[in-house]
């Protein structure tokens, strides 16, 4: 079955695109990693009061996201639907995220959760303004099955890149994470906001949108989300996108506590984060390669068993175990983080237009909405079980020895737990139903459809 004619994008284009995920990689890692530590160690909130202020903060995404993902799908602009939100947003993403990394001088422990919960909630609607219509971005710049995996892997490239510089760059600015650092913590969130904010203009200079917004008749509100609960290949995917990534921030979020107060390595955690990170940035062409010669769910659910099994041999090292073996595990967690980064974005775009032949509308937005949105609960739900797991288990912030339960919680949250929720993600790639094949027939559809409609 001959493919539809598509022009390829030009490496320019690939690469001011992926380039815009640095911004938002570096503030989510920071967030994911550091931001439990900062509310419990130099804050001082309670553990679980820390996790239930994160996760009340979220819930604002319910209404923040799928508002913003409707009103990009009806934008219309000189600049298309999208690159207008990363002009105009670029800014305010950047100003708010440093409100997240003040330390207020009051004591009360409610007070202090009532203002990062504010914090939180306006930084996070500056940035769905510029996350959503960013990431709704990869279907409107090419409609080619191989070509959307190769632009999703630059994009990850960049991605991986800003975990790296977020894994490894604060451990030179802040010292550690100590009540006395806070106005370098402060500093830090001030240098990554620079560094976050400013790629999103490169993204907007350097892109072009392929589709015209008045070709397709723009969809209500009620319309996008009845297609979205129609449309099967999207809710698998949602969901696979979901468990993978609570996966991956229940690692982010616990793996500072498994390393100080497991291993006892805290001097190293840089070195630690770098292999896993320099890793996942080397092997992002073999996920590239391999999802070029099967599809990408097989590819996904080969990379993802892979990473369960790191995990729980990892969580069989102790204090005694040699850092080399350490290092490797890391790197072979990096096979993994890499996958995980790169496949279940490229699967998404795929039930985009299966979901047109179907409506005959395009919902990116809306699609995308919920797509971050999932990221970000993601994130809410890994620090609030954390939190509430490390208080129930007799955590000490600072403290050099943990109690027996403590550890207990750190290593489960490190490997058992993860690995479930990567299983959950195997099992809906299973059963998810566009291959390669499959949307190949789609696009000839389509491409039949849109022509019939310009000779009428």
């Amino acid at each position: 079955m001959p493919e539809p004619k598509t022009s390829c994008l030009s490496l320019r284009n690939k690469l001011f695109y992926g380039l815009g995920d640095i911004g938002f990689s570096l503030t989510s890692t920071l967030i994911n990693v550091y931001y439990l530590l900062f509310l419990t160690d130099v804050v001082g909130l309670r553990p679980a009061l820390a996790g239930t202020a994160m996760m009340i903060a979220k819930q604002w995404d319910w209404i923040n996201d799928p508002l913003i993902g409707h009103i990009s799908d009806r934008t219309s602009s000189r600049w298309g639907r999208r690159r207008p939100f990363l002009l105009f947003g670029f800014i305010p993403f950047g100003v708010t995220f440093t409100l997240l990394w003040c330390k207020p001088s009051f004591q009360s422990q409610m007070g202090l959760a009532a203002f990062y919960i504010i914090a939180y909630m306006v930084f996070d609607t500056a940035a769905t303004f510029v996350y959503m219509p960013y990431f709704a971005l990869t279907p409107e710049l090419t409609p080619d099955y191989d070509e959307r995996t190769t632009l999703t892997t630059y994009r990850m490239a960049f991605s991986i890149l800003g975990s790296l510089i977020a894994f490894t760059l604060p451990w030179l600015i802040v010292g550690s994470f100590r009540p006395e650092n806070s106005f370098r913590i402060w500093l830090n969130g001030m240098v990554f906001a620079i560094l976050s904010a400013a790629p999103l203009l490169l993204t907007f200079l350097g892109t072009r949108e392929r589709h015209d917004p008045s070709a397709l008749p723009s969809p209500s509100l009620w319309e996008s989300m009845r297609a979205i609960l129609k449309n099967r290949p999207f809710l698998l995917s949602i969901g696979l996108f979901l468990l993978t990534w609570l996966a991956m921030s229940v690692i982010q979020a616990v793996l500072l506590y498994f390393i100080k107060y497991w291993l006892h390595l805290e001097n190293q955690s840089d070195i630690i984060f770098a292999v896993i990170f320099v890793t996942a940035l080397l092997v992002l062409p073999f996920w590239e390669w391999i999802s070029r010669h099967s599809n990408k769910c097989q590819a996904y659910i080969g990379g993802i068993a892979f990473w369960c099994f790191v995990q729980v041999v990892l969580v069989l090292t102790g204090p005694a175990t040699r850092p080399i073996i350490i290092f490797t595990l890391a790197a072979l967690a990096g096979v993994g983080v890499s996958a995980a980064h790169v496949l279940p974005w490229a699967i998404i775009p795929d039930a985009i237009e299966w979901d047109e032949l179907r409506t005959g509308q395009r919902h990116e937005g809306i699609f995308y909405s919920l797509l971050t949105l999932m990221q970000k609960a993601a994130t809410g739900l890994a620090l609030f079980f954390l939190g509430i797991a490390l208080e129930w288990s007799g955590y000490m912030p600072n403290a050099a020895i943990q109690g027996k339960r403590t550890l207990t919680t750190i290593r489960a949250f490190t490997g058992p737990v993860p690995a479930l929720l990567l299983c959950g993600g195997i099992a809906l790639a299973v059963a998810y139903p566009i291959g390669r094949d499959d949307h190949l027939a789609v696009r000839k559809a389509l491409s039949k459809r849109r022509l019939s409609q310009r000779e009428n």
